[in-house]
């Protein structure tokens, strides 16, 4: 459910205006609605009811603070890949115990500055990390708290390009090795054994791969604890997915039914559970709002070309992804439509949003809506083509604030310098 709805002719999100949104802040920009956000939490969080449980957005879904800010105060954590993450998410109000610190790259100085500033978890994706990390600890005279993120060797079933639970994927520890890297952690200085870990992909539309997923990590529990390795949380990572194209893609499960795997594969195993959804909570929450530049007649198709490019919105350029389009007009009923290639103004051929939609009769200056744009949207946004990043706005009720301006063009121009040698 979200709360982007036609009143009065005009799409709003919740009481407000999207064409007052683009007369004020101008285009192409985000707009978020923080009603969405917190529904989405709290049906998340009532399907985990009865079990103990932490909540950790994953940020690199959405980074804009406001979003974070609102899940910070319904109670959530943060689920970061990196220092700057991190950052954002305390500066959001998320306190440091909170913060889980995934990734499979992470620098020295990002280690140093998790156990400075008291992350709460370590999510560690290779004997090498454990062995830096306990470096680092000593060197600091600090105590990691660490997970292993093991591999267990899932099929999620997702697109390739956002599948990471695979032998062959880079991500995590061979769930066959985990059982000797514990072991081997139990003996290092500076590392305190606290948890273990997985997280298999992204846009999951079937509950069982992560029912195939949560079994092994099972298995590897029990074994671990029948070794007195103390573990006290599992986390189970992200992944379940949101409707895109309704009626088109597969249906995702509902939060209750992901809940309901959950309970029955590790419910009974005695350890808090920790969750990183990211989509599930913003990509509904979230659209991008654009103006029609012009329309144009090619040979064989009919473009309209939109002030957002895929710099803005890179989904469909890199996944081939579906993001609904909706004018912000509303149509009338039974309105003819044509099929049009929906594209933006950057000077590559995969700047392209929609091929032969099908779409009301659209004008000039009309304004556009790409739907579910909440999660990786803005949080991959560039300055590609020297075009400014697009700003963020958040809505709650009848009001609304811009939380990331839109900078000039001095302001961009400022950020770099030239070489003493041409000054």
């Amino acid at each position: 459910m979200h709360h982007f709805d036609y009143k009065n002719g005009v799409l709003h999100a919740e009481g407000v205006s999207l064409a007052t949104i683009a007369e004020e802040v101008g285009t192409p920009v985000y707009v978020y609605s923080r009603a969405t956000l917190t529904r989405h939490f709290q049906v998340l969080d009532d399907a985990l009811s009865g079990i103990d449980h932490l909540i950790c957005f994953a940020m690199k879904a959405n980074s804009s603070l406001g979003v974070v800010a609102t899940l910070a105060k319904l109670g959530a954590g943060a689920d970061v890949v990196s220092e700057g993450e991190a950052r954002l998410a305390m500066a959001a109000g998320i306190p440091p115990e909170k913060i889980v610190f995934s990734g499979v790259g992470k620098t020295e100085a990002e280690l140093a500055f998790a156990l400075q500033a008291g992350i709460g978890q370590l999510n560690l994706e290779s004997y090498e990390e454990l062995l830096e990390l306990s470096h680092i600890a000593q060197r600091l005279g600090k105590t990691a708290r660490i997970a292993l993120r093991v591999n267990p060797d899932v099929d999620a079933g997702t697109h390739a390009k956002i599948t990471t639970g695979l032998k062959e994927n880079k991500f995590g520890i061979d769930w066959t090795q985990a059982h000797t890297v514990y072991k081997q952690a139990m003996k290092l200085q500076g590392i305190e054994v606290v948890g273990v870990a997985v997280h298999i992909g992204s846009q999951l539309t079937n509950l069982k791969p992560f029912e195939d997923a949560f079994l092994r990590l099972r298995d590897l529990v029990v074994m671990l604890k029948a070794d007195n390795i103390p573990i006290q949380k599992i986390d189970l990572g992200g992944g379940l997915g949101v409707p895109y194209e309704p009626g088109v893609n597969e249906t995702p499960p509902l939060p209750v039914d992901y809940a309901k795997v959950v309970k029955a594969c590790v419910g009974d195993l005695g350890c808090k559970l920790v969750f990183e959804p990211g989509r599930l909570l913003v990509g509904n929450a979230g659209i991008l709002l654009s103006r029609i530049s012009r329309l144009k007649e090619g040979a064989t198709r009919s473009f309209v070309v939109v002030d957002a490019g895929m710099n803005d919105l890179m989904r469909p350029a890199l996944y081939d992804a579906y993001h609904d389009i909706q004018p912000v007009k509303e149509p009338k009923p039974g309105g003819a439509r044509r099929a049009v290639d929906v594209v933006g103004p950057i000077c590559e051929s995969s700047d392209v949003f929609a091929t032969q939609r099908l779409l009301p009769m659209l004008t000039k200056d009309e304004l556009i809506a790409f739907g579910t744009a909440g999660a990786y949207g803005a949080s991959m946004s560039s300055e590609y083509n020297g075009r400014p990043l697009v700003p963020e706005v958040m809505v709650d009720g009848d009001r609304f604030a811009v939380t990331r301006p839109r900078p000039s063009y001095e302001a961009m121009i400022a950020q770099q310098k030239l070489p003493d040698w041409m000054g």
